[in-house]
């Protein structure tokens, strides 16, 4: 963001001023604002193993269909639930130096994306009941992000205006008020993980979920011109 060069008036007739090199003044400011977090995006899994590969792939799916069920009788939407990952792979265990087969397993990720944060705990002990065995993360966001970060925009722009307002008073000289140059310096953060497994969430009931506060943090470079 550029600003035009001020003009000033003497007596009648008006008069550029081009600053220099010399009397130009440059502040960092930053700004934070603490936004509460309304929704969340959870990966929720279903491992199976078997020594034969169609029996495994059976059995995830028959639990992979009842997890979906629960999260859709729960009121999840079935487009807020999507499959992050499919794999099946051979496994192996190695004794003496020899490579033995030990079956196959298949692993079944769903990215779930849940809008009311009041069915956390229900979603995570609804899904390890109906056969998920492992939660991998949680990312608590929020809706409209840009709102709150334009907010810490603005609070690093009074920020730095107030740097420079001191600085400008502690060297005697006089500052213009309008900056000549206004950069943003920083970009609002993605949503930030919280891992969970599924081993710690099976052995508990009514799984306390605490979304806490997201902080969206903003930093601008700001130069000004002094006389």
């Amino acid at each position: 963001m550029y600003y035009s060069q001020p003009t000033y008036q003497n007596g009648n007739s008006a008069q550029t001023y081009l600053p220099t090199k010399q009397n130009r003044l440059t502040v960092t400011g930053e700004g934070s604002v603490f936004a509460v977090p309304d929704q969340a995006v959870i990966t929720i899994g279903v491992i199976t193993e078997d020594q034969n590969v169609s029996t495994a792939q059976k059995e995830n799916a028959n639990k992979m269909s009842a997890v979906i069920n629960t999260m859709l009788t729960l009121g999840i939407a079935r487009e807020d639930i999507q499959t992050n990952s499919y794999r099946v792979e051979p496994q192996y265990n190695y004794e003496n130096g020899q490579q033995i087969f030990k079956g196959y397993k298949v692993e079944h990720q769903l990215q779930v994306t849940i809008k009311d944060l009041n069915k956390m705990a229900q979603v995570i002990d609804g899904a390890i009941a109906s056969g998920a065995n492992f939660v991998s993360s949680i990312q608590f966001s929020v809706t409209n992000p840009d709102a709150f970060y334009n907010q810490a925009l603005t609070i690093a722009i009074q920020n730095a205006q107030q740097k420079a307002i001191a600085m400008a008073r502690a060297l005697q000289v006089t500052l213009h008020p309008v900056p000549i140059n206004v950069q943003e310096t920083s970009q609002a953060l993605p949503p930030r993980p919280i891992p969970f497994y599924g081993a710690m969430l099976a052995q508990e009931s009514g799984t306390p979920i605490q979304p806490g506060e997201n902080k969206l943090t903003a930093t601008v470079k700001v130069e000004y011109t002094f006389m």
